[in-house]
């Protein structure tokens, strides 16, 4: 007797994928379910995101690319998804043309430290070496702009700190005449930690498997 077929599903609120076994059945057998079932309840499925791909082309979710490169799943940010880090990013650089050097960096540091965090499971170091070499071009921009009359070396001065063993770090005095920095977050700074799969048979209401969640946990809060 052949074993059914069963495609697998993963979702985030309205955001789906749907895996198979072949481009032509999800094509032809899932997605004519799916849009049934949608159409049932006044939905329907958007054009524009909607796609059947080999996972070896990869594919974005969720701001992710997922592709599958030899005998390995990787998972990159998504080209968009940098793209619009970086479209926010110089909004906030351009919005605040005159602004303090301080409340420039207490604006961009969120962002950008909630980007990093979100991507740094997966194979995000280069995509984090581009945005930090893209913000300094902006920021160099701004200082410069801000100076016209000034030479490199008097706003490197200005703007940038050696803190450390590091050079050319943006930052502020938090408050005039203390030597106390605000630095600007760099997204290569995060840690990349890979996502530890759960054991498939792990129960968290089973005493044996105590132990397994908790250094989980320990993990988790470690990280």
């Amino acid at each position: 007797m052949t074993r059914p077929v069963v495609p697998s599903t993963v979702a985030y609120a309205d955001d789906f994928i749907v895996t198979g076994r072949s481009k032509e059945f999800l094509e032809q057998k899932v997605r004519p379910f799916i849009e049934a079932f949608l159409a049932e309840r006044g939905l329907a499925l958007s054009a524009e995101k909607t796609r059947a791909t080999a996972i070896e082309e990869g594919f974005d979710f969720l701001g992710i690319n997922i592709r599958r490169v030899g005998s390995k799943l990787l998972t990159r940010p998504a080209q968009k998804g940098i793209q619009s880090l970086c479209s926010k990013l110089r909004e906030i650089v351009k919005g605040n043309a005159s602004a303090k050097q301080i409340n420039v960096i207490r604006q961009l540091n969120p962002v950008i430290r909630g980007w990093a965090q979100y991507h740094r499971h997966g194979v995000a170091s280069e995509a984090f070496g581009k945005v930090d070499s893209y913000l300094w071009l902006l920021l160099w921009r701004w200082a410069k702009r801000r100076h016209n009359n000034k030479g490199a070396r008097w706003i490197k001065a200005k703007y940038f700190r050696r803190i450390r063993h590091r050079d050319w770090i943006f930052a502020a005095n938090e408050n005039e005449g203390t030597k106390e920095f605000v630095a600007l977050v760099k997204a290569s700074d995060t840690l990349i930690r890979r996502h530890l799969k759960i054991q498939s048979a792990a129960n968290p209401f089973d005493p044996e498997w105590h132990d397994y969640f908790a250094r989980r946990q320990y993990r988790r809060f470690r990280d």
